[in-house]
């Protein structure tokens, strides 16, 4: 990244996304970065820090002009969110004028992308589902891939069972659709519930967006769609399967539960797993354990130095496959999303 981009003032025109993020990180200060941090992914995470460590110096004019784009950004989502795409751009008219305001509100949906179908989000699930239970498998899919998770839940359950694999197959094969796709789709929903919202190509969808849906269905569902994608595609229900409990999910377990688990576990792979875990999902499985045997694994781990993540990563998975496996026997119950019976 060449470092004479910033020599100059403080117009945040020149500069990427990713090094308006970097430098809106340094202006926020260690203790509120770390704060965001918490919320992005880790990819996210590597590429603002080695952005942030490129830059040595950043200037105030510099500081200045990225924070003032944040918030007339973020301001322009809230009024989005509060009035849709032509409330925003009145209210932004009236405060900066014609041109600021259609600046501000081309650079917000290309950059933060405006999503399709924005105006479901406030739609009660069971108003849309009479809208869309008629249409294509792959209509229903395409509008499931930006509702809410919650949202999409609650459809996938009401639609007739025979219908249920078949979207679940199509939403996880969907990778980026064509913009007039989506147009001619939200028109249809346009007449009858709110005025439409366009992008450029969009990224929806995919195995982690159902297995985001699937987590909040109830089990019975759940089980159904695996089942019957089990036959018609064992690779893709062995990819949502994966997905569906990952280690850090073993907090929700009960601890008669928890305890099954751990005498099923290497204590080996329980050590590298829990490498760099967060506080709840340690104590968690140290207090199922019993002091002594708690005691070594503290110590193990403590005297276990640097570790791939990609070995933690592989034992993780062991310690969920022990799960996966004794849910299958039926011996342990996990709790998964919503509408869950528990038996005692």
């Amino acid at each position: 990244m060449p470092n004479d981009m910033y020599g100059g003032g403080g117009d945040s025109e020149e500069m990427t996304n990713q090094e308006k993020a970097a430098i809106l990180f340094i202006a926020l200060g260690p203790e509120y970065s770390a704060k965001l941090f918490k919320h992005m992914d880790d990819d996210e995470i590597e590429r603002i820090t080695l952005e942030i460590a490129s830059h040595k110096h950043v200037s105030a004019e510099q500081k200045a002009a990225v924070i003032s784009e944040f918030y007339q950004m973020a301001m322009a989502s809230d009024y989005i969110s509060a009035g849709g795409l032509e409330y925003a751009q009145n209210v932004l008219e009236k405060a900066l004028g014609a041109d600021k305001a259609m600046e501000i509100i081309n650079r917000l949906t290309t950059s933060l992308q405006v999503r399709p179908f924005d105006f479901l989000h406030k739609t009660d699930p069971t108003q849309l589902l009479n809208f869309i239970q008629n249409e294509h498998p792959q209509t229903i899919a395409l509008i499931m891939a930006y509702l809410d998770p919650d949202q999409a839940a609650t459809v996938l359950s009401s639609l007739p069972q025979e219908a249920q694999a078949d979207v679940t197959r199509r939403i996880a094969a969907m990778d980026r659709t064509n913009p007039d796709v989506i147009r001619d789709v939200e028109r249809v929903l346009e007449r009858k519930l709110s005025s439409m919202v366009t992008q450029d190509f969009a990224a929806a969808g995919g195995v982690k967006a159902i297995v985001e849906v699937l987590n909040r269905v109830d089990r019975t569902t759940e089980k159904s769609i695996v089942e019957s994608l089990e036959v018609d595609n064992p690779e893709l229900a062995e990819e949502i399967k994966k997905l569906m409990f990952v280690f850090e999910d073993i907090v929700m377990l009960d601890d008669r539960s928890l305890q099954m688990v751990l005498r099923d576990v290497d204590t080996k792979d329980l050590s590298l797993a829990l490498k760099a875990t967060p506080n709840e999902v340690s104590e968690k499985v140290y207090k199922n354990m019993s002091k002594r045997a708690a005691d070594m694994l503290r110590e193990e781990i403590e005297f276990m130095g640097p570790v791939k993540i990609r070995d933690v990563e592989e034992a993780q998975q062991k310690v969920v496959n022990v799960i996966r496996t004794l849910e299958d026997k039926g011996e342990i119950v996990v709790s998964r999303g919503q509408g869950d019976d528990m038996f005692v």
